[in-house]
């Protein structure tokens, strides 16, 4: 077992707050360390340029400078699978496996996965995304047999423009979606600046916070067998196993 674990992180290329916060959650990890490669991603709609954005060549290009690295394992720090459908995660995975020869996951594989080991059928989302694409994503946890018993939206298209929502705005949306006794509630964006409110919003409302920037830490410390226990304070997941 190597002494350091590099994990290597895809990020949009208009993303602010998964750089700082992924540094955050691992600090306390003296044997890790994170390491970044972007690919252009500066608008979420239904749209056919936007989806474009994540066709997995540009993926995968990004995927190749991380390997140059010599990365332990790659994580896709974004969401674009929940409104383009939970497969296209499963097989991108698959394909940065087969590409690059290292271990990868992704932000919704992890949720998802997190989601199983908790039987959670009953979800809310925060998320700042617009009403089309949110009912996209409502509906394909509706056919997974997870029920979003209550959701946010902000309305926002510009991916840049997510970072700018403040945290005691988060809270309030995660406040209001607590208020249906959710099993778990997801902050469902990697630009988000919510990952640092798990500890208390897990206080105050007993429900577990599940950021998708800290799923993408989860999935990928559980990939390269880092006990996920050893993060302190970024909430309650970190330690389901």
């Amino acid at each position: 077992m190597p002494e350091k674990f590099k994990l290597g992180v895809l990020t949009p290329s208009s993303n602010t707050a998964l750089e700082p916060l992924t540094h955050a959650i691992v600090a306390g990890l003296p044997n890790v360390s994170v390491h970044f490669a972007r690919f252009k991603v500066t608008e979420i709609s239904l749209g056919a340029a936007s989806s474009g954005q994540f066709d997995d060549s540009h993926i995968l290009a990004a995927a190749d400078l991380l390997a140059d690295a010599r990365v332990d394992v790659i994580g896709w720090s974004g969401t674009a699978a929940g409104w383009l459908g939970f497969e296209k995660d499963v097989l991108l995975a698959e394909r940065i496996e087969a590409h690059t020869g290292i271990a990868a996951t992704t932000a919704i594989l992890a949720l998802n996965e997190l989601l199983a080991l908790r039987g959670a059928t009953r979800l809310g989302i925060v998320s700042p995304y617009t009403a089309d694409v949110q009912q996209r994503i409502v509906g394909n946890y509706r056919a997974a047999g997870i029920e979003v018993v209550a959701e946010t939206h902000e309305g926002i298209s510009v991916n840049h423009d997510f970072a700018a929502l403040a945290p005691q705005l988060l809270q309030q949306r995660i406040a209001q979606v607590a208020a249906a006794a959710p099993q778990a509630i997801v902050t469902y964006c990697t630009n988000l600046r919510a990952a640092q409110l798990a500890a208390e919003v897990e206080q105050q409302t007993g429900i577990p916070l599940l950021d998708t920037v800290s799923t993408t830490v989860w999935g990928m410390l559980r990939k390269i067998g880092v006990p996920t226990q050893q993060v302190k304070g970024w909430g309650r997941l970190y330690g389901w196993e």
